[in-house]
């Protein structure tokens, strides 16, 4: 890439946050319209889940291919071409009348997704040829990310109280034009040098697996975990994800050279960049539930309470670069995880009637510091171990690992949630079968909180108080076991960060 491009490398990093932004807060701005979904399209817990990985699921599969196709046709080319089938099928979706016509849209939609991010991420390695500058800019790109993710919830509450479900897409529409603009007249064009042929067997073995991995997790609350039918996902996504090592090992030019995570440093920053966002989506997945169908609010309220989370984020995160470059990957991130753990740690004791301004926003605050402090010193620490020919799949890996994370987040959170909320459910309507209840009514009630509040609904006016709190119960004592989980995953990829990512540089490195 020509030096003259460098000049203009800060214009550059603010025009390629505009497609980060678009395409990370499209993650999030689904969750406040979870409960519109479960009562206008009729859509179960499962189905909920569904709705948010549909997106997230061909993101992370198809991010490899995505980076490697970059390296070869030039990244901005391929940024330009996802934001133009991103835009179109977020007009798509915007008019789904139904849970299956929704799901193609999103799965389409994170389809073009994994077509933009690596890039972004690849293209501002190349332009960013000093390492504290390069830091500082995976500071700002970290954050805006991060702001994308916090952000979601309220602008997906500000469409939802004024327009139809659909706006929520459909605003995706004229921010792609915007981005198309932008990028076709700022950023340069830049290409990796070493030419490779598309590894169309590991991208199928390692699509495959990640989705029937992913299948397993979700439907094993419904299924039954110990059932034939999950068991024998989880088979057939080990077998396809131990294939996938096999035959990325031996082959010359691989799809992902498997061979980094050999590097203790790229390892330890990949996992805790999945830890973090694992942690994030599987929160922010029940606690938008948690304001709309347990406190109430409307799905604008709900968004606006999150508010505090996007500020600290968007305050914090280009200030954990520097704090890297002053103390070391290895003291921020883990300290950043521990944060994270504690204020999921700090949920479970909230209560279904307790303070907003107190207990929620402090545990909120402590969350978006411990989030803030891991993004942005573990994507440094995967790239720096690259060189400029790997910029692009490495960008791919790093994206892989951080959608794989949110995925993984949903689905396992959402299913911890699931099994315990369930059977609850069951147990508290059960009694009224055959007594003006039927098992097909019944079945609903236990799919979703908002399928048990409209149960409730239908029964005596002097019943539903304590059926309305009984289900409430029980929806927090699955998201308490839900952050529970969470928080421990946090913790322990907290400590196997410390001992393996890199400390400070020396001033003469």
């Amino acid at each position: 890439m020509p030096h003259a491009n460098h000049d203009r490398r800060w214009l550059i990093l603010g025009v390629l946050c505009i497609a980060v932004l678009l395409v990370v807060i499209d993650n999030t701005i689904i969750n406040v319209a979870l409960p519109t979904f479960s009562k206008d399209l009729h859509a179960s817990n499962t189905s909920l889940q569904w709705i948010v990985d549909g997106y997230s699921l061909p993101f992370a599969g198809l991010l490899l291919a995505a980076g490697g196709l970059g390296d070869r046709v030039g990244r901005k080319r391929l940024i330009l071409v996802g934001l133009f089938l991103f835009g179109a099928f977020s007009l798509f979706a915007s008019f789904a009348t139904n849970v299956s016509t929704l799901l193609v849209a999103r799965a389409l939609m994170g389809s073009s997704a994994a077509f933009i991010f690596p890039s972004t991420l690849a293209t501002l390695t190349v332009v960013f040829t000093d390492d504290d500058e390069r830091a500082k800019a995976f500071g700002f790109w970290g954050a805006t990310a991060g702001l994308a993710v916090a952000l979601g919830p309220i602008a997906g509450g500000e469409l939802i109280t004024h327009f139809w479900y659909g706006s929520i897409f459909l605003v995706n529409v004229p921010l792609c034009i915007l981005a198309i603009t932008a990028i076709a007249l700022v950023v340069p064009e830049s290409k990796s040098p070493e030419r490779r042929r598309v590894d169309s067997v590991g991208l199928l073995l390692g699509t495959f697996g990640i989705t029937a991995l992913t299948l397993a997790i979700i439907e094993g609350p419904s299924w039954g975990w110990r059932t034939t039918s999950t068991l024998a996902l989880f088979g057939v996504a080990s077998a396809l994800l131990a294939g996938f090592i096999r035959y990325e090992l031996r082959r010359e030019g691989p799809l992902l050279d498997v061979r980094v995570f050999r590097n203790r440093g790229f390892s330890a920053g990949a996992g805790a960049i999945a830890t973090n966002f694992f942690c994030l989506f599987g929160f922010i997945f029940l606690v938008t539930q948690y304001f709309q169908l347990v406190r109430g609010y409307s799905a604008l309220s709900a968004g606006v309470r999150t508010l505090p989370f996007a500020i600290v984020v968007a305050f914090c995160t280009p200030l954990s670069a520097f704090a890297a470059l002053k103390f070391g990957a290895k003291k921020v991130v883990p300290a950043g995880l521990a944060c994270f753990g504690g204020g999921l740690l700090w949920m479970c004791s909230i209560g279904v009637h307790d303070a907003y301004f107190g207990p929620v926003v402090g545990s909120m605050v402590v969350l978006a510091l411990g989030f803030s402090l891991v993004n942005a010193p573990s994507t440094a620490a995967v790239m720096e171990t690259l060189t400029p020919e790997q910029v692009g799949a490495g960008a791919a890996v790093n994206e892989t690992t951080r959608e794989l994370g949110g995925t993984l987040g949903v689905a396992i959170v959402g299913s911890v949630f699931a099994s315990l909320f369930g059977p609850a459910a069951r147990h508290l309507f059960a009694p009224f079968v055959h007594k003006g209840m039927t098992v097909a009514q019944l079945n609903l009630a236990q799919s979703s909180t908002q399928a048990a509040h409209v149960a409730a609904s239908h029964f005596p006016v002097a019943l539903r108080p304590e059926l309305n709190a009984a289900i409430n119960t029980a929806f927090m004592t699955g998201f308490h076991r839900a952050c529970l989980v969470a928080a421990g995953v946090a913790f322990a990829v907290g400590i196997v960060a410390f001992f393996n990512l890199p400390g400070k540089k020396s001033s003469n490195s």
